[in-house]
């Protein structure tokens, strides 16, 4: 069997290992490293031709919602291949690099792009100048990416500096992925967010950073198109039954307002809970005031402000929900001290109403994270803030045994009757290292078993797996379980009952 490949690195927020050790103190210490001698790399061999957005940029359009009219500087944009496809999509896109676009305008931009620049330059001093630059011309926000220590194996060459010169005299310096926004935010001096292991976002005012961070905790509502006041009174009773409670004319979209502007709240509101579900108005409430709690205790790692610095949406939460913005974040701050408690952690996850319980961790599906309890919801939550959530994952696993979350990619759940696992990323909310495991060189990958357990009971595709697990039990096949968690031992358990798969029904083998 191959072995995946697997590194370690170290760093991360303060805060959260303070919440989750006890401890109200702890200064981290960066340890100087010896500049190298005097010389120029190549950096320009690294750039390296796409057909398509990089990865960072592609976070960055999904996250930041980049929309037409938003104007976007790659700054050492190397080919310019981003710069042509934000162009498609209809950015105001531009791009700047001293080997292959030096006469590029270098302008103010709403958002700046540091595309893997950071870790190809050797002089420390002249790398953190760089991020500074970028940082200037940042309108908006800066998105910051650079390669990870667990990529160490991938590079031929040796120890130079602060990080590794390559056989084609290129440098690179890896960063560890809490590394990385801590070194972010030293430079730029502001509270950063990472988006994912090697990006990290750092925004120009703290209203665009919240705007973002509520988005990643609870989407943005959906409105229904409205024609005439009929079909807008509609979209303002879906509107209840997803949030619940009234919105305010300032988050109605523009054509909403045209038709029920003249409407007091009042007779609105009547309306509305006229039409509205009431059992789904009060899902909704519980789930909104839940969402809130989430919010809050999030913005915590980075000192709550005042309400009226809080996104729209979120204060007329607390105002719906809450009898002060006060007791929400008392609240909040009792939802983290339950982190600390492993008795309260291990009766959510057994109460959970999705995952898959085992002795060491729960595992639930990416479609059902959201219907674990708040205080799961924000375990891994704390772990994205601390390190980043990698933007391809299948199954969240927690651990209830210490503290830590791991994001497994099985990208053929839905099609394989047992997924094959194509990487692991896990961040240990003690330690707050991270680590990588890859297996796709890997001979006799571990796979998964019993699907329908790792979903929440009402998913349309868990009868379908349901079926299958029962029909391999009543053949024998998990009758040694020690032997079926790879590739070749699930084979071998298979030959020996003399059964095969078609998609997701088991059937006897043509030479049983």
């Amino acid at each position: 069997m191959a072995r995946p490949r697997r590194t370690e690195t170290g760093s991360g927020s303060q805060v959260a290992l303070a919440m989750l050790q006890g401890s109200t103190d702890g200064v981290g210490q960066t340890v100087p490293v010896e500049a190298p001698t005097i010389w120029k790399s190549e950096r320009q061999r690294t750039a390296i031709g796409r057909v398509r957005l990089s990865a960072p940029a592609r976070q960055a359009v999904t996250d930041l919602q980049l929309g037409s009219g938003t104007s976007v500087l790659d700054y050492g944009c190397g080919r310019g291949a981003d710069v042509r496809a934000l162009r498609q999509l209809g950015l105001d896109a531009s791009g700047w690099d001293p080997a292959h676009h030096p006469g590029g305008q270098l302008k103010p931009a709403d958002i700046v792009l540091l595309t893997y620049v950071v870790n190809v330059i050797e002089d420390p001093a002249e790398r953190r100048q760089t991020l500074r630059r970028a940082w200037d011309i940042a309108q908006t926000a800066l998105v910051v990416s650079a390669r990870l220590r667990w990529e160490r194996n991938q590079i031929k060459g040796r120890e130079y500096g602060d990080g590794i010169l390559t056989s084609r005299n290129t440098f690179q310096h890896l960063f560890a992925a809490g590394e990385l926004r801590d070194y972010v935010e030293e430079v730029t001096g502001v509270h950063c967010l990472p988006s994912a292991p090697g990006i990290v976002y750092a925004f120009r005012d703290d209203e665009a950073r919240l705007r973002y961070l509520a988005r990643r905790v609870t989407p943005d509502v959906t409105w229904l198109t409205s024609k005439d006041t009929a079909s807008a009174t509609t979209a303002i009773v879906d509107h209840v039954q997803q949030r619940g409670r009234l919105p305010s004319l300032e988050e109605m979209p523009q054509q909403l307002t045209a038709l029920l502007g003249h409407l007091r709240p009042a007779e609105l509101n009547r309306l509305a809970q006229q039409a509205a579900d009431p059992q789904k108005i009060e899902e909704a409430a519980k789930r909104s005031s839940l969402d809130t709690l989430l919010f809050l205790a999030l913005e915590l790692f980075h000192g709550r402000g005042p309400a009226s610095s809080l996104p729209l949406s979120v204060q007329l939460d607390i105002r719906a929900f809450f009898s002060s913005y006060t007791e929400a974040c008392k609240r909040a701050d009792r939802l983290l001290l339950k982190l600390r408690d492993d008795a309260y952690i291990r009766r959510a996850m057994v109460g959970s109403a999705a995952g898959k319980f085992t002795p060491t961790a729960l595992y639930v599906h990416r479609r059902a994270v959201h219907r674990m309890p708040i205080v799961l919801r924000l375990y891994e939550h704390c772990a994205s803030i601390a390190a980043g959530r990698p933007s391809e994952w299948t199954v969240a696993k927690l651990r209830h045994q210490g503290r830590g979350v791991s994001w497994l990619d099985y990208p053929e759940f839905d099609t394989d009757p047992h997924p094959r696992l194509v990487s692991s990323y896990t961040v240990d909310l003690q330690t707050l290292k991270s680590s990588f495991l890859s297996y796709t060189g890997s001979t006799n990958r571990p796979l998964l078993h019993r699907k329908h357990e790792f979903l929440a009971p009402d998913d349309p595709d868990v009868p379908k797996y349901r079926r299958l697990t029962e029909a391999e039990v009543r053949a024998g096949l998990y009758e040694q379980p020690h032997l079926i968690g790879t590739e070749d031992g699930w084979e071998r358990e298979l030959h020996r009952c003399g059964r095969s798969l078609k998609g997701h029904r088991l059937v006897r083998r043509a030479d049983g």
